[in-house]
This record gives C-alpha cells, structure tokens and sequence, in this order.
C-alpha cells in the first residue's frame, strides 16, 4: 500500500467515525428530544445501527492504515510519542466501540422490537454515555494528530 493512499484511508476513517460521533451528540440526539420515546427510540436504533455499521468499516480502515504507517516509519521504536498515544487511544475506542454495538446497542434494539421504551430507554443512556466518552478520546486524538510532528 503506498503511504499516501494509507494515509487517506486513516483520514478518512477517523473523519468517519469521530465525525460520526459528533454528529450523533450533537445534532441528532438533541434534535430527536422532540419526539415521544417509542419514535425517538426507534429513530436513533436504526439510525445508530446505521451509524455503528459504517464506524466498524471506518475503525478497521483506521486500524489497518495506522499499523501500516507504523510498520512503513520503522516500527513502534521509530515513531514518537504521539503517535504511541494515539495508537492507545485508538485501541481503547475500538474497545468501547466493541463494547456499545455488542452491549447495549443489541439491547437498545431488541427493546425496541419488542415496544420496550424503558429498558430501550436505559440502554440509550448507556450508549449515549459512551459515545460521550469516545467522542471525546477521539477528539483527543486528532489534536494529537494535528499537532504531531
């Protein structure tokens, strides 16, 4: 793989999945506020399952392409400390990606097949709260990145 197209597959991925994330915070989950729950619930089910499966296409694209600069620069030994930190980070945002659309987005679905709204409700939550946290870990990383020389 040549190192530029690595490096737009990376791009991309991380302007998928974090903008993505913020999308969801931020514009969706607000805007859907309106909406009584048994709609509000199902929107953001089929939203997020949307969501979730073009993240795992962006995560692998991400992992695969960073891995590959690592590997093109020389190796972990070869690269700084930024990109150290944002190799971490990004595996724990997978992690929690793992965990969201295993958990509680399989729940959060199930719940609304079933016209559950609380236990859809609280399994919201939980991927909100999430979310939250790697919208965060993610917006992290790209100033990392940003300012990685």
């Amino acid at each position: 793989m040549d190192i530029d197209i690595a490096r737009a597959l990376h791009v991309l991925g991380i302007v998928v999945w974090v903008g993505g994330m913020f999308f969801a915070q931020v514009a969706l989950r607000p805007a859907v506020t309106a909406l009584a729950p048994p709609q509000r619930l199902a929107l953001m089910s089929a939203a997020l399952g949307r969501f979730l499966a073009s993240a795992g296409f962006a995560i692998v694209a991400v992992l695969a392409s960073g891995f590959w600069l690592v590997a093109s620069l020389g190796g972990m030994a070869a690269v700084g400390a930024a990109v150290h930190a944002m190799m971490g980070i990004g595996v724990v945002m997978t992690l929690v990606y793992v965990y969201v659309a295993l958990l509680p987005f399989r729940a959060l679905r199930a719940a609304v097949a079933n016209a559950d709204w609380p236990v859809a409700a609280a399994a919201m939550g939980r991927i909100r709260t999430w979310v939250s946290v790697n919208l965060m870990l993610g917006l992290a990383t790209v100033v990392i990145g940003a300012f990685a020389r």
